[in-house]
C-alpha cells in the first residue's frame, strides 16, 4: 500500500487527493511554489495531526505544514512528492483567561479573529502584522513574527507562554503553561517558535494579552534626513510612554504610495515620512501632551511638519501609505525584501544599497520602508524587465551589504527556501552545525519541511 492509502484508511475523508486539492496549496505569497502536493490532509484534532506524522515518519514521507500562506520566503511551498497538512480547519479560540492575562488558541485561528476576541474580553493581543486578516497563529510562530507593534510588545516569541507540538514520530509534547515565570530547564517552546515546521508542529499556543488602550493617537511627521529620524525616535522613547509604532518611509516609498491612494498630505514630499503612534492609557488628556510633545520636536527642527489623525478614517489613511498594498497591483514582479541591521546604520546602508541596485538595474523601482525601531527594513523592488534570474541577483546584491553591516538577512519573513543559500550571512558555522544537531535530534528522519532553513 501506498503512503496515501494508508493516511486515507487512518483518517477517511480529511485526506484530499488529485482534483480535490486546491490551486492555493501550490504555494506561499511569494508565488515561487511550482507543484501540488500528493496529498493535502486537513485535520480538526491533534491526535489526527499525530496519527498522520506518525504513519509518515514510518515509511519517510516527507509532510509541509501550510497555515494562511501569507509566507514571502517558501517556507510552505510543498512539491509533487510531499504530503501538505493544511491547518485551515484547525481553528478556535478555547479559552481566554482574564485573571492570567492568556488566550489559548488553535494554530490554524487567524490572526484578526484572535485580536477581535481578545478585544471582545476587554483586552489586547499585541501581536499585529498587514497579513491579520489571513495569517493564522500557527504561522506567525513558526515564523516568529514581527510586525508593527514590536517596538512596544516585542515579536512573537514574546508574546507566547505555552505551546503544544506534535513531534516528527507523532509524538504530543503539551506544555500549555500560563505563568510568566517557569525557569524549570530548557524552554522548549522556543525551539519551535520561529524554527518554519522544521522540528515539530504547533498546534496550540497559550499566548500574552495585555490591557487594552482607551485609544491610541497617530501623527504623520515629515522628516529632512535618517539622522534626524534617529533622533525623532530617542526623543519619542524618551516622552511618550506609551509608543506602540514608529514607521519610517523614504521618499520613494512615501511618494508612490501616497499618489496610488491619491492623497497629498504635504505640500511638498519629504525626504522621510514617519508614522508615529502612541497607545492611550487612559483618557483624551494625554492627547494634549502627544501635541505638545510633536510642538516642541518641530520647535526643535528635527520633524519639519506633522499631521495628527482626527479621526479613526484618517489614521487609517496613513496606514494605508504605510501598508502600500497597492504596490502589488501596480508594480511588476515586486520583490519584497526584509533585513535587520544596528539603527544607527540603517540610513547608509540603505543609500548604498540603492545605488547597487539601481547601478544593476537601471530601470527598477526600489523604495525603502521599515519599523526602524527594532532594526528591521523592508526593501520594495519591482524590474519591468524581469527574469527568472532576476530575483536571484537582487538577493545576492542586498545580501552582501547586509554581511559586510553584520545584519540580518531577514527580519521577520524567515529563511524558507529563498533565503536559505544565504543563511551563512548571517549565521557562523558554528551556528549552523548547532541547528543541525536540533534538526536531526527532533526530526532524525528528515521528514518535516525537508530542504527549509537548512
Amino acid at each position: 500500500m501506498t503512503i496515501v492509502n494508508d493516511l486515507k484508511q487512518a483518517l477517511g475523508d480529511i485526506v484530499l487527493t488529485g482534483t480535490e486539492i486546491g490551486e492555493r496549496h501550490r504555494s506561499d505569497a511569494s508565488l515561487t511554489g511550482r507543484a501540488l502536493p500528493k496529498a493535502v490532509i486537513r485535520p480538526t484534532r491533534s491526535e489526527e495531526i499525530a496519527e498522520a506524522l506518525r504513519l509518515c515518519n514510518e515509511r519517510g514521507q516527507t509532510v509541509v505544514v501550510q497555515g494562511g500562506l501569507t509566507g514571502l520566503a517558501g517556507g510552505a511551498n510543498a512539491g509533487s512528492d510531499a504530503v501538505v497538512i493544511s491547518l485551515e480547519r484547525f481553528t478556535g479560540i478555547e479559552e481566554i483567561d482574564p485573571q492570567a492575562g492568556t488566550m489559548t488558541v488553535r494554530a490554524g485561528t487567524p490572526l484578526e479573529l484572535a485580536q477581535r476576541a481578545a478585544e471582545d474580553a476587554g483586552l489586547l493581543l499585541p501581536i499585529d502584522l498587514g497579513a491579520r486578516g489571513s495569517c493564522q497563529i500557527g504561522g506567525n510562530l513558526s515564523t516568529n513574527a514581527g510586525g508593527i507593534r514590536v517596538l512596544r510588545y516585542g515579536v512573537t516569541r514574546d508574546n507566547v507562554l505555552g505551546l503544544e507540538v506534535v513531534l516528527a514520530d507523532g509524538t504530543i509534547v503539551s506544555s500549555l503553561n500560563k505563568m510568566i515565570k517557569n525557569n524549570t530547564g530548557y524552554d522548549l517552546r522556543q525551539y519551535f517558535i520561529g524554527s518554519e515546521g522544521t522540528l515539530g508542529v504547533i498546534t496550540r499556543a497559550v499566548l500574552r494579552l495585555r490591557p487594552l488602550p482607551a485609544g491610541r493617537l497617530t501623527a504623520l511627521c515629515a522628516l529632512d534626513s535618517y539622522d534626524a529620524v534617529v533622533a525623532f525616535l530617542t526623543r519619542c522613547q524618551h516622552h511618550l510612554s506609551g509608543l506602540s509604532a514608529f514607521e519610517a518611509m523614504w521618499q520613494s516609498y512615501f511618494r508612490f504610495n501616497a499618489e496610488a491612494e491619491k492623497q497629498k498630505l504635504f505640500a511638498e514630499i519629504p525626504p522621510f515620512a514617519v508614522i508615529v503612534e502612541q497607545d492611550l492609557l487612559s483618557d483624551d488628556s494625554e492627547r494634549d501632551v502627544f501635541e505638545a510633545f510633536l510642538g516642541e520636536t518641530l520647535e526643535a527642527g528635527i520633524i519639519s511638519d506633522a499631521l495628527i489623525a482626527q479621526s479613526a478614517k484618517e489614521s487609517r489613511s496613513f496606514w494605508s501609505i504605510r501598508e502600500g498594498h497597492a504596490m502589488d497591483q501596480l508594480l511588476p514582479a515586486l520583490i519584497n525584501l526584509d533585513v535587520s541591521l544596528p539603527i544607527g546604520d540603517i540610513g547608509r546602508f540603505a543609500a548604498e544599497c540603492g545605488q547597487a541596485l539601481s547601478a544593476r538595474f537601471p530601470a527598477a523601482h526600489v523604495s525603502f520602508f521599515g519599523h526602524v525601531a527594532d532594526s528591521n527594513l523592508h526593501i520594495a523592488f519591482s524590474e519591468p524587465d524581469s527574469d527568472t534570474e532576476t530575483p536571484h541577483v537582487v538577493d545576492g546584491i542586498v545580501y552582501e551589504i547586509v554581511r559586510r553591516y553584520r545584519g540580518s538577512i531577514s527580519a521577520e519573513h524567515g529563511i524558507g527556501t529563498l533565503k536559505r543559500d544565504f543563511l551563512d550571512h548571517s549565521r557562523s558555522p558554528a551556528e549552523l552545525e548547532l541547528m543541525r544537531r536540533i534538526k536531526q535530534a527532533l526530526d532524525p528522519k528528515g521528514i518535516l519541511n525537508p530542504g527549509k532553513v537548512l
